[in-house]
This record gives structure tokens, C-alpha cells and sequence, in this order.
């Protein structure tokens, strides 16, 4: 989950006539199917490559353009909110993704369903941050961390019901289903939020007080802030695919991504109403919770995108038993939250922090015992471990991260978190991806150096594997031939779980890394919620 923008001690109780729970569940359910959308088109990209007859390279834009423009509109959000309304802004963005999901499924081709998932990203991204501030609005302090637990459930499930909900209708429907689900769901949210959510007064004043004043929203900020998130966001999901700095493509959007931070960075310091605060970043308290929720956001959509890959890969599961695999995880970590919820109410944020990460480097350096003979179990039981560490992290840093701010700086708070959990997402999958593709080259082409014809043990296991297939009925030559190409599968096979191996030795060494950067967060008062006055 990303932190939640509480109000920092601003508004002592709820300000919504509604049942608290009630509004928790509605808002839930709506974040639960924008964030839902970061993975569920993964497993169905070969799908809509066939539907659409374009390239797997071509149909993988179908993510891209859903992180990047998910990313852009994060910074603006609560700028927007403010300035035009929460409820009404809210409300714009629920309807859109609804829109935009209908026709994401009914598009006729690739230019279109990219034009539409475009719109898509752009509303969802505008919707989990202000969820976040509606439920801060909706209890009181000293009941948030149970009503985030909820929200948490929709920002760490969703990404695991993901890939199994896609594999599931891309196998036995259509990948169109995919978006078209969206459809019913955004409707029924979209009037229960209608009926329940209310403006907060406070909203209202500081909105006609914004009106008087002439403040508008930064546009030159936005625009340098969105280029740089838009650019890093592109390399992160292409670079791989495109061969890093040989492909002048990714050499450009680098040098625009650095030229736009570059530009920013004076800009955001010196100017009076900034699109975002970079003070916040400079903080200890939220600079250290922004960079554990940014390596928190790599490993778990990073462990979600290549624990069903070398299942289906390695394995030869199907999409859907694959997704089925992460799926007790999710329910440990939907059980988990309400947990973490009320013993975060008791016990300081950054022990239940640093005791989350020990638990998932747990998990990850589990994963590298992983070989040929694993059954299901094996997987099931590696993410059910990873399930309980990762609430524990998500719930307290709500309070961490929001501890000390003024209540004008909350929702900009929300959106920075959100923004991380994001860009950390694409941050930990193209480091997996790096480290998968370059130690699986490296570990086979140390593997062959012990497959030559002078070794005895090749030139037994050639004899056997002949001999195996000379019982099958092929003849000699031909027999031979398919036994020399079995073995080289065996390399391929040994180098590939190898690399799998340091993919998740490397998400374990960040998550230990973790663990003293959360020791450093100050204690806060654990009776308000994370609220402060002061400026950490």
C-alpha cells in the first residue's frame, strides 16, 4: 500500500455522515481495480499480440503507456483535488477508468487500445491517492491503521489476483475480458461513492480560500516532473527489451529523463507554490519511508511478474495455475493487514517495519533454493512466508511516513508514496530483469565449458541419452542428434533456475538493506495516528 494521507491531527474526527467501514470498503474496491490493471494484462500480452496481429514487442506497449501515464498524473493529483474538489475529482476519475476499461476491451487495434490504456492509467493513478486522503477523512486517528488495513489488502492482493484473474479469462475467454470486468465494478463503485462520500468542510474553505487567492497549478513543474517520471518509467519497462544504451532510443530517453530532473529540481526548490514539495524528499522521516516504500514496490510487483514466469517457463504450468500459486499469499497478506493494523496501533512503526523486511529477505534467500524437483507446494508456502512480511511494512509506514507533516502537506504526501510504490514496481522489474538476462548467459556459458566431447561424464550422458532414444524407434544418426540437443536443453535448463537463484538473492540483499534505514525513523505518537505539527 502506499501511505495513507492522513490529515496529520487537522481533523480530529470523521467528517463523512456514512459508516467509516462502509466508505473503507467502497473506496477499497476501486483502488483494488486500478491497481488490479498493473498486472492483469501481463499474462495476456500473447494473447493480444495474436488478437491484434502485432509483435510481442508491440502488444508489451500495452504496460508501458498504463505505468507511464499512471505515474504522470500522480504528481498533480492532489493539487487538482484541492483546487477543484476531491469528491468531484474523484468521481471524474472513477468514471473515466470505467470508460476507458470498456474500451480498452473493445478496441479494434493496437494504436486505439494504447490510446485507451493511456486514458486508463491517467484516471487510476488520479483515484489511489485521493482514496487514501477520503479514508483519513473517514476515522479517527486513533482508528486509521484498521481502516488502512483494509486498503492495504486492495494495494498488496490486486497485484497477486492480477496475473491469476488474466491468465484465467485469457484461457478459457478472451483477453478483451480482461478490461471489459472492469466495467460492472467501476459502476457499482462509482454510486456507492456517489451516495457516500462527502467534501469535508475543511476542503471546501481551503478550496474557495485557494479561488481568492489565484493559485494555480504549477504547470512548468508538472511538465518537467511528468517528462522525468514519463522517461524513467519508459527506460525501466524498455531497456531490457531494447538492449540498453545500444538502442539510440532508450540513449535519448535517458538524456531527457536526466535533462528534466536537472531542470526540476532549481525550479521545485525556489518556486512558492511547487507541484511537489522536495523539501519532503530531503526530510529523514519521509526521504527514508519514500525510499523503503519505493524498494518495498520493486520486490513485490518484481516477485508477482517472475514467480509465474519460471513456473510457466521452468515448470510448464499453465497462466492460471501459475496465478494460483501466489494466490494463498494474498490471503495470508489480506489477514495479515488487520494484524498489522492493530499492532500498529501498539508498537512504533520503524520495529514493524524493520521486522517486515527481515521476514521478506527471509523469503527471498527461501526462493533460492528453487530446482527441478519442486512441487506446488514448494511455491505456495515461498509466497505464503513473503505474504506475512510485506503488511507489516505496509500499514506502519502510513503512520511513519505522515508523522510531522502540516495538514497542507498530506495529500502531497500521498501521491509521492504512491508514486514510489510505483516507480519502484518498474525499478525492481528491470533489475530482475537485467540480473535474469546477464547471469543466465553467464551461468551457461560456464556450464558448456564442462559439456565438450573429450569429458568422460559427456560423453556417458550423450551414450545413455542415445541409447534412450534409439529405444524410442529413431534411428542412430537421428538418435544422436536429438540426444546432443537434450543435453544442451539441460544447460539451458541448469542456467536458467541458476539465474532465477540470483534474482532472488538480489531482492534479498535490498530487502536487509531495508532494515537500518527503518531503524532510523523517529518514534511518533502512536495515540494520533502518525500526526505531528511539526516539519520532520
Amino acid at each position: 500500500m502506499s501511505g495513507a494521507a492522513t490529515t496529520a491531527g487537522s481533523q480530529a474526527s470523521p467528517t463523512q455522515a456514512a459508516n467509516p467501514w462502509l466508505i473503507a470498503l467502497v473506496v477499497s474496491l476501486a483502488t483494488f481495480m486500478e491497481v488490479l490493471d498493473t498486472t492483469i494484462a501481463n499474462v495476456a500480452l500473447r494473447y493480444i499480440s495474436g488478437g491484434l496481429a502485432v509483435s510481442a514487442d508491440e502488444a508489451s506497449w500495452v504496460v508501458t503507456t498504463y505505468l507511464v501515464s499512471n505515474a504522470i498524473i500522480l504528481v498533480a493529483s492532489s493539487f487538482i483535488a484541492k483546487r477543484y474538489g476531491r469528491r468531484r475529482f474523484y468521481l471524474l476519475c472513477l468514471a473515466t477508468f470505467t470508460i476507458a476499461s470498456i474500451l480498452c476491451g473493445m478496441a479494434w487495434n493496437l494504436e486505439s487500445l494504447l490510446i485507451f490504456r493511456m486514458i486508463q492509467g491517467f484516471a487510476g493513478g488520479g483515484m489511489v491517492p485521493i482514496s487514501q486522503s477520503i479514508l483519513a477523512d473517514s476515522f479517527p486517528p486513533e482508528k486509521r491503521g484498521q481502516g488502512f488495513a483494509l486498503f492495504g489488502v486492495a494495494v498488496v492482493v490486486a497485484p497477486v489476483i492480477g496475473p491469476t484473474l488474466g491468465g484465467y479469462l485469457s484461457d478459457n475467454f478472451s483477453w478483451h475480458w480482461c478490461f471489459l470486468i472492469n466495467g460492472p465494478v467501476g459502476l457499482f463503485a462509482f454510486a456507492l461513492v456517489y451516495m457516500l462520500v462527502k467534501e469535508p468542510d475543511s476542503l471546501k474553505r481551503e478550496r474557495a480560500e485557494m479561488r481568492r487567492a489565484g493559485i494555480r497549478i504549477d504547470i512548468v513543474g508538472f511538465l518537467l516532473v511528468a517528462t522525468f517520471l514519463g522517461a524513467l518509467e519508459v527506460v525501466l519497462d524498455r531497456g531490457q527489451i531494447e538492449d540498453w544504451l545500444d538502442s539510440n532510443f532508450i540513449v535519448v530517453t535517458i538524456a531527457i529523463c536526466i535533462l528534466a530532473l536537472a531542470a526540476a529540481i532549481p525550479w521545485l526548490m525556489t518556486k512558492s507554490n511547487p507541484i511537489i514539495d522536495i523539501h519532503l524528499l530531503a526530510s529523514r522521516q519521509f526521504g527514508s519511508c519514500f525510499i523503503v516504500m519505493l524498494a518495498t514496490g520493486a520486490i513485490l510487483i518484481a516477485t508477482t511478474q517472475f514467480v509465474p514466469e519460471v513456473l510457466q517457463q521452468n515448470f510448464g504450468y499453465t497462466a492460471t495455475w501459475a496465478g494460483l500459486a501466489l494466490s494463498p499469499g494474498g490471503l495470508m497478506a489480506m489477514v495479515m493487514m488487520f494484524v498489522s493494523g492493530r499492532l500498529s496501533a501498539r508498537i512504533q512503526p520503524k520495529y514493524l517495519i524493520a521486522i517486515g523486511t527481515a521476514i521478506i529477505a527471509a523469503a527471498m534467500w527461501d526462493m533460492t533454493r528453487i530446482h527441478a524437483d519442486l512441487n506446488f507446494g514448494f511455491f505456495v508456502w515461498s509466497r505464503i512466508f513473503l505474504g506475512l512480511g510485506l503488511p507489516l511494512i505496509f500499514i506502519p509506514i502510513t503512520s511513519a511516513s505522515y508523522d510531522g507533516l502540516r495538514p497542507d502537506q498530506t495529500d502531497q504526501a500521498s501521491a509521492l508514496i504512491n508514486a514510489a510504490r510505483n516507480t519502484g514496481g518498474s525499478i525492481g522489474v528491470s533489475i530482475a530483469s537485467n540480473v535474469l538476462a546477464h547471469r543466465e548467459q553467464w551461468h551457461q556459458s560456464r556450464l558448456v565449458e564442462s559439456v565438450v566431447p573429450p569429458d568422460p561424464a559427456y560423453q556417458q550422458t550423450l551414450q545413455t541419452a542415445t541409447q534412450h532414444f534409439i529405444d524410442r524407434g529413431l534411428p542412430m544418426a537421428d538418435a544422436q542428434t536429438q540426444a546432443t540437443a537434450w543435453i544442451a536443453g539441460q544447460v539451458q535448463t541448469q542456467a536458467s533456475y541458476l539465474a532465477y537463484i540470483d534474482v532472488f538473492h538480489t531482492l534479498m540483499l535490498i530487502s536487509l538493506c531495508l532494515i537500518p534505514l527503518a531503524l532510523i525513523l523517529r518514534n511518533i505518537d502512536l495515540k494520533q495516528g502518525g500526526g505531528g505539527s511539526g516539519h520532520g
